[in-house]
């Protein structure tokens, strides 16, 4: 009778230690899915965020007295921020739909939407200057009584500012670029070149 007991007992705590057991996998997606709960932007970080700040860094984008390289990086540093500012609410919003409805749930939807409309409105105007500068990414100055070929701009900035639009011809932009890079004249004098300087360069 006794073994008869301690056998089932030891049955009935290998059981239980069983059911208690769990794979790994089962370990990490519960430790993954924690950390992404306490990831989420909470209400009281959506409360900071704003994206109607974008006139100051945008005159400094738009300044044409700046040198172009410098004006491209204003505009990089811009969008990148307000698409981080953007996915932020979308992404809080999305894991944690009570947002939609706590006190300043109106607060939070305005916000995104301003951040929503400011981005696509820099993009536009981003995209348009990189265009631009892609289209025409040099100029012709006179140095030593001859007319040589210089750069508008940091031709890797150019890059930068391409790829962080992520254009659908990306590729052809870029190829635009190198062979731009090509046909630039070797500097040879002490005077920077159009795209180190901020300087007005004619065509």
């Amino acid at each position: 009778m006794r073994r008869l007991l301690a056998a089932a007992t030891a049955l009935s705590l290998s059981t239980i230690g069983c059911v208690k057991e769990i794979s790994s996998e089962e370990r990490l997606d519960r430790e993954t899915q924690y950390a992404t709960a306490k990831d989420t932007p909470d209400a009281a970080t959506l409360a900071r965020l704003n994206c109607s700040d974008t006139d100051e860094p945008l005159n400094q984008a738009r300044n044409v007295n700046r040198p172009e390289t410098d004006r491209v990086m204003s505009y990089i540093d811009l969008y990148t921020s307000l698409m981080k500012r953007t996915a932020t609410f979308e992404e809080a919003m999305t894991r944690n739909p009570d947002l939609h409805y706590t006190e300043g749930s109106q607060q939070f939807v305005a916000a995104k939407e301003t951040c929503i409309q400011q981005t696509a409105d820099v993009r536009v105007e981003f995209e348009t200057y990189v265009r631009e500068l892609v289209d025409v990414p040099t100029v012709q100055e006179i140095k030593g009584g001859n007319t040589v070929t210089v750069a508008r701009l940091d031709f890797n900035t150019l890059r930068q500012a391409i790829d962080t639009l992520a254009l659908d011809d990306k590729e052809s932009l870029v190829n635009r670029v190198g062979n731009a890079e090509k046909k630039v004249s070797p500097v040879t004098s002490d005077e920077p070149p159009a795209a180190a300087s901020g300087k007005k360069r004619g065509k």
